[in-house]
Parts: structure tokens; C-alpha cells; sequence
């Protein structure tokens, strides 16, 4: 579930501008939608901003992560020379764009069919328990913030959370536990399955075309 959109709430800035070089982004953006037809890029322009909040909040104190202001929507539907509202029904629409604080690391956790009966419950209890918070909330050090999440898509290497940009798959408790440690300690973890499956594959590895599986040597 997603935050709720406020748009008069105390942590909504006054203002926003991108930077010098989320500009050249935009322009670069805009330039693959025909004459007329800038109001197209308001998706990719949505994400550029959440983007650029998540890289000022990596230097903040505390820190945050990636989210979308008010005035940024509002600077967007000048820029593509939109209504504002036109914006604000793209970015409440959508899931993967935020529209309230989160933490440095968004933690989205896919508790649908088959990651339920691969274990998610035990993924998500792992997660309560170890940052001391629940579903929606941030942790108070601005680290971390979890949220329940619909099929991710990954379902072969199930159970599995998106943190930020990246999936990571094949999770138990205990390599979620390791995980937060990880991202705790500003350290990268292993992106993909945690128990070594290549890609999307049999966890018991390949069984057809062999020869092309050893010529990519993942067997």
C-alpha cells in the first residue's frame, strides 16, 4: 500500500529545480517524443526527479530516499506545459513512484501466491523484527523503509523483495537478515538469487540445452 499523496504536508519543499545535468536528461528525454507531443516524457520526467531527491538524500542528515515533491510534479507539468493535475494522476497512479519520504533503502517485499507459499511471511516477519518498524513506516536513522507489494514478477525465484533497483530472489529469513546488514553497513550485497541459481533456471540447474549452458558456464 502506498503512502498517502498530502499535498500540504510539512515535508512538501516550497520549491524544486533539477540539476545541471538532470537538465541535459530531460532534453534528451523529450527529444525521442515527436513535436507536441512532450507531455508523453511525463513518466521518465517523474523518475528523474524521484531520482535525483534519492541522490540528495543519500548526502542528507538523516538520510532518505528517492521520492517525488509536490513541487517537483508541479515544475514537471511546467516543463511538458501540462496541467499539474495531469501529473499528479500519472504519479498516484503507478507504484514505483513515491510520493512521501522513504528511507535509503525501499524495501518492497512481493508477498503474492508464490512467494507466500515459498516462505514470504517468514521473509516479511524477518524484516519487522530486525528494523523494529512495520509495513509503511521508516526506520527512525532514515535507513531503511518497508512496504508490502503486489507480483514482482520474479515468481520462479520466489520468495524475493525489489530494494530500490534491484531484486533479490531466493531469500529465507535468515539472507534477508544479511541482507539488512549489508545495506546497513553501505555495502552492496549480491544482486539476484541468494542461493546461487543463475537467472531463472531449475534449482537444480539446466536441463535442456546442455551445450549452451556450458558454453555460458552456468553448470
Amino acid at each position: 500500500m502506498k503512502k498517502p499523496f498530502e499535498l500540504h504536508a510539512d515535508y512538501q519543499p516550497e520549491s524544486f529545480e533539477f540539476t545541471k545535468a538532470y537538465q541535459k536528461k530531460i532534453k534528451d528525454v523529450i527529444a525521442l517524443y515527436p513535436p507536441g507531443r512532450q507531455q508523453s516524457a511525463v513518466m521518465p520526467l517523474l523518475d528523474l526527479a524521484q531520482r535525483q531527491v534519492g541522490e540528495e538524500g543519500a548526502k542528507a542528515t538523516p538520510v532518505y530516499g528517492g521520492w517525488i515533491p509536490r513541487a517537483a510534479m508541479d515544475h514537471i507539468a511546467e516543463i511538458l506545459d501540462m496541467p499539474a493535475v495531469k501529473v499528479y494522476e500519472v504519479a498516484t497512479f503507478y507504484s514505483m513512484y513515491n510520493l512521501a519520504p522513504v528511507g535509503k533503502h525501499l524495501v518492497q517485499i512481493c508477498t503474492t501466491t508464490p512467494c507466500w507459499l515459498n516462505g514470504s511471511d517468514g521473509v516479511v516477519k524477518t524484516c519487522k523484527d530486525k528494523l523494529g518498524i512495520q509495513m509503511n513506516e521508516t526506520t527512525e536513522d532514515g535507513q531503511f523503509t518497508i512496504m508490502e507489494v503486489e507480483c514482482l514478477g520474479a515468481c520462479v525465484n520466489a520468495p524475493m523483495v525489489q530494494i530500490n533497483d534491484d531484486y533479490y530472489e531466493d531469500l529465507t529469513p535468515e539472507t534477508m537478515a544479511e541482507l539488512i546488514d549489508i545495506l546497513g553497513q553501505d555495502m552492496k550485497p549480491t544482486v539476484g538469487s541468494q542461493k546461487g541459481r543463475a537467472c531463472s533456471m531449475a534449482a537444480s540447474g539446466p536441463t535442456v540445452m546442455l551445450e549452451g549452458a556450458k558454453k555460458a558456464k552456468v553448470v
